[in-house]
């Protein structure tokens, strides 16, 4: 298992750096900042993921009467938003791709500085360190966008040749990425049931998907986005926290579970939104 272990990480690492690769190399910045300009869907897409998802949070971990660890791990989730996995999702569900990466770009940024300010308000006594978070992100995600952005502007026909190979590659990571991520985390899967944490991942997960879609706008395709880029929560900054600032293990365990829950729910979901649309 140690292998698989080890597997995990590099999966993710390819996945995240291709996906943003793909997404650059077939949009242009126009295109992905054209989404911001509509302030209400902005500013409905704040409230959702920074106002009503750790609201939501702290609500099912009393409701359900989670420990406390098990509440920390699925408000972490709650607070940290901007989900790498977007972009994918909204391929797939052919949703509006733009506003994907523009509301993942937006939602990653903001999460940088929103966690440290806000967690310490619902755990007082917590310390958050901001770099530690914006550097990972800012790696993975924000630079090879921009370099594929660029690639794309200065040598289209490069990139239309190289983003059908970089797809592929993008699938072939989020396979494995989930496929791992089942198997490594059974055992921890297994051991949460009983305490309510399942059931709190799975209603977490609706109320964002609901959430996102209710105050998506009036267009379809920008709802989906919102949906799905709501229920899908930022598991890389979620774990740099939890590992950083909690002794306790169940704290990752919680937020590792949902996020694998999410994904297995997701996923599919997208594809069945893609063929029904």
């Amino acid at each position: 298992m140690g292998a698989l272990d080890r597997a995990v990480p590099v999966a993710t690492l390819v996945f995240v750096v291709s996906s943003m690769l793909s997404v650059g190399l077939g949009l242009n910045v126009g295109q992905i900042t054209a989404p911001l300009r509509n302030l209400r869907l902005v500013a409905m897409s704040l409230l959702a993921n920074f106002v009503l998802m750790p609201v939501g949070a702290v609500v099912l971990a009393r409701a359900l009467r989670l420990v406390e660890p098990l509440a920390v791990g699925l408000l972490l989730l709650g607070v940290a938003a901007g989900a790498p996995f977007l972009p994918k999702l909204a391929q797939i569900a052919k949703g509006n791709l733009a506003f994907a990466v523009a509301l993942m770009v937006l939602l990653t940024v903001i999460t940088v500085a929103y966690l440290p300010l806000v967690l310490p308000l619902f755990l007082p006594g917590v310390s958050v360190n901001p770099a530690k978070i914006g550097v990972s992100l800012v790696l993975l995600m924000l630079l090879p966008l921009a370099g594929a952005l660029v690639v794309n502007a200065k040598l289209p026909a490069a990139a239309a040749r190289v983003k059908p190979v970089v797809d592929r590659l993008s699938t072939l990571g989020l396979v494995l990425v989930v496929l791992l991520l089942v198997v490594v985390n059974f055992s921890n899967v297994l051991s949460l049931f009983g305490t309510g944490a399942i059931l709190a991942g799975l209603l977490f997960i609706a109320l964002g998907y609901a959430v996102g879609w209710a105050l998506g706008g009036p267009g379809a395709d920008t709802r989906l986005v919102l949906g799905l880029g709501t229920a899908q929560r930022n598991i890389a900054a979620a774990l740099v926290v939890g590992g950083q600032s909690f002794s306790n293990p169940s704290v990752v365990v919680m937020v590792v579970v949902v996020a694998v829950v999410s994904l297995l729910i997701l996923l599919p979901l997208s594809r069945v939104v893609a063929r029904n649309s």
